[in-house]
């Protein structure tokens, strides 16, 4: 089959088209045609030897999320035919012309969605459930400060705090203020001119927000913990920043009873995997269906351009996902 490879780490550039094997199903697993994946920031970061050797999943081909046809499927699997569309998080192995999905990481494709939008939606959204709703428990009523919201992450997050009945404050470029709010964003900071802590007293009259959701870290740490309230919580998915040394202000997490919380995909177990699937299933499947949440494609490169798709993710300044196309 097709695949988009590497033989050594590097640049965008050291990505290729090559034929490798169609992988082989287990009794638990789905394969499925892909008609498009999920281009993501771990793929970068794969490709430039962050993780090393190590690899998180069952292929080493880049390529944490897919959209296509169900066309074999596992002795085990009794609850999904052939022809079935879905959407999955796979362990590797995204970038290709099939790919071998877990059962239990797949879900059903709105019948709304095309391939390319379902692409856009599992990374993003089953995150978004594990940092808003799951891990910071974010409720109707309360308020949640959502940093990179433009992102693909980011923007989930804005969509499915808002859905919740939730205020949310969101920090973006300015060139995506307009954007942010459609998604239900009630303020935007533009946190190249402002300073978002000092943002956040003024819209909370200094009380502070119930839950920050961070992906930058670095100098953003202390900042968050100072803008949370009194018992307040930040998740922490991402480090932006590079920096991963940063300040903690000890004093007021202890005083103020806060909480941080880390959070990434990637590492986890398949046995925490499937979980958060499900939480994202039973939490943010129906709102797809009703309209409240959807997905956003910021570009679409057919697969044999996926070093141009790195080179855009790279460079910035995008409005929700990139996707390849086969």
């Amino acid at each position: 089959m097709r695949a988009i490879v590497y033989e050594e780490f590097g640049p965008a550039e050291v990505l290729h088209l090559a034929e490798v094997p169609v992988p082989q199903i287990r009794p638990s697993d789905l394969l499925v045609k892909v008609g498009a994946a999920g281009v993501n920031r771990a793929d970068l970061l794969q490709r430039n030897g962050f993780y090393g050797a190590q690899q998180f999943g069952e292929s080493p081909l880049l390529g944490l999320e897919v959209a296509g046809e169900v066309i074999a499927i596992g002795d085990a699997v009794t609850d999904i035919e052939v022809g079935a569309r879905v959407m999955a998080i796979v362990g590797g192995g995204g970038y290709g012309a099939f790919a071998r999905v877990d059962r239990a990481m797949a879900v059903p494709i709105p019948d709304s969605m095309s391939f390319h939008q379902a692409a856009a939606v599992m990374e993003s959204f089953v995150t978004a459930v594990e940092a808003v709703s799951h891990l910071a428990g974010v409720k109707a009523g309360q308020s949640v400060l959502i940093h990179s919201a433009a992102g693909g992450i980011g923007s989930a997050a804005v969509q499915l705090a808002h859905s919740l009945g939730a205020v949310v404050y969101a920090t973006a470029s300015a060139a995506r203020h307009e954007d942010v709010l459609g998604l239900g964003a009630d303020a935007v900071i533009d946190y190249r001119t402002s300073d978002f802590e000092a943002e956040i007293a003024a819209l909370t009259n200094g009380a502070g927000v119930d839950a920050i959701v961070d992906f930058v870290g670095g100098d953003y740490l202390a900042r968050n913990l100072r803008s949370l309230k009194p018992g307040g919580v930040l998740v922490q998915v991402g480090i932006l920043s590079g920096e991963n040394d940063a300040v903690i202000p000890l004093n007021l997490v202890l005083h103020n009873h806060l909480r941080l919380v880390g959070t990434v995909m990637k590492s986890r177990t398949p046995q925490e995997k499937r979980a958060m699937v499900q939480r994202f299933a039973e939490r943010a499947l129906p709102l797809f269906a009703a309209g409240k949440l959807r997905p956003l494609l910021d570009h679409a490169f057919p697969l044999a351009q996926a070093a141009e798709a790195h080179r855009r993710m790279e460079k910035g300044g995008g409005f929700g996902k990139i996707v390849l196309t086969l």
